[in-house]
This record gives C-alpha cells, sequence and structure tokens, in this order.
C-alpha cells in the first residue's frame, strides 16, 4: 500500500472557530496562515495521520482592537505563543465518509486531546490537473483547559466571552510534491 504525503492547500482551506458573546451572541473567526501535511495509505483512511500548525497571530474576527486583544496575554499571548498545533493520534472509521480523528492539540503550552467529527468530501482533479482531496471537521472545546481563561462579568449575568469555542474545517489537500505556487 503505497503511502501519500499531502499538504494543505491554504488557499482553498479555513479553520474558523465561534464563540458566545455577551450570552446571547456569537462571534466569529477563523486564521489565516497555517501549514498542515496529511499522510495516507491508499484509501484506508484509518491509518491516516494528520498534523496541522497554526500562527497564533493570524487570527482574524474582523475587528481589529478585539483581534488585539486575542493575541494579548490575556488569551493567545502570541509572543510566547506563537503556534496552535494539532497531531492526530488515531483516526476510527464511523460509517460510509464519516471519521473520528483523535488527536492532541497544543495551544499555550498546553496540550489536551480533541476529537473532530470528520467527512471525506471527496477526490478530485482540478482543471491543471492536480488531484485534490477534501475533508469538512468539527469539534468544540473549553478554552479554559488551554488557559484561555480571560473574562469579564455582564452586569446583567452571565459572562462577556463564552467557554465553549466551536471549530469547524474546511479542508482541502493536495500532493506534497505540488509546488505551493501551483496548489491555488
Amino acid at each position: 500500500m503505497a503511502i501519500q504525503t499531502w499538504q494543505l492547500d491554504t488557499t482553498h482551506t479555513t479553520v474558523g472557530f465561534t464563540v458566545r458573546h455577551m450570552v446571547v451572541a456569537k462571534v466569529h473567526g477563523r486564521f489565516t496562515r497555517f501549514e498542515g501535511k496529511l499522510t495516507l495509505q491508499g484509501d484506508d483512511f484509518t491509518k491516516a495521520s494528520v498534523e496541522v500548525k497554526l500562527e497564533a497571530a493570524s487570527l482574524d474576527t474582523g475587528v481589529e482592537a478585539r483581534d488585539n486583544h486575542l493575541r494579548s496575554p490575556d488569551f493567545f499571548d502570541v509572543a510566547a505563543f506563537p503556534k496552535l498545533i494539532f497531531r492526530s493520534k488515531r483516526v476510527e472509521a464511523v460509517k460510509g465518509d464519516h471519521y473520528r480523528v483523535v488527536g492532541d492539540l497544543t495551544v499555550r503550552d498546553q496540550t489536551h486531546e480533541v476529537v473532530l467529527d470528520a467527512e471525506l468530501l471527496g477526490r478530485a482533479k482540478d482543471p491543471f490537473g492536480t488531484e485534490r482531496i477534501a475533508f469538512q471537521a468539527t469539534t468544540h472545546l473549553d478554552r479554559k483547559q488551554f488557559g484561555l481563561t480571560w473574562n469579564q462579568a455582564m452586569e446583567a449575568g452571565g459572562v462577556l466571552v463564552g467557554e465553549r469555542v466551536d471549530i469547524s474545517l474546511d479542508v482541502q489537500a493536495v500532493p506534497a510534491t505540488v509546488p505551493a505556487d501551483k496548489a491555488a
């Protein structure tokens, strides 16, 4: 069984997150700079491995002041902890094209196991002849586990920033042999 290494096509991959704000609303954000690789053994995805590194400073919620606060020591402390890293430990088949990707996520030098609910969306060649593989995955985590504990009590009750963070990934990958400027 041939082993294939794939790299994330960063122009066609989105790493997004959502968190409650003021109890009643949600704030959406994403990381804009990252790299990752996927190693496959044929079509048996239970033998796959994944590693992704996100640049913490690349987070973007669309509001510069909020992004700067999230980059500060109150949250990600990007000067001291520049990367968020996910490394898979195993992939479990669920049903059909659905999988559970179990791995370790490291944020602020704190590592905890997370489980991604993933779906293989398919494989195809783009109009330029480059083979692509696409996945979608979701998970959620408690940000306090990773040292992201800053908050502020609301006068009417509750807190400014929710503890649960929902993460959604839309991933396209190309063979690692494809030069980065040809992946787009």
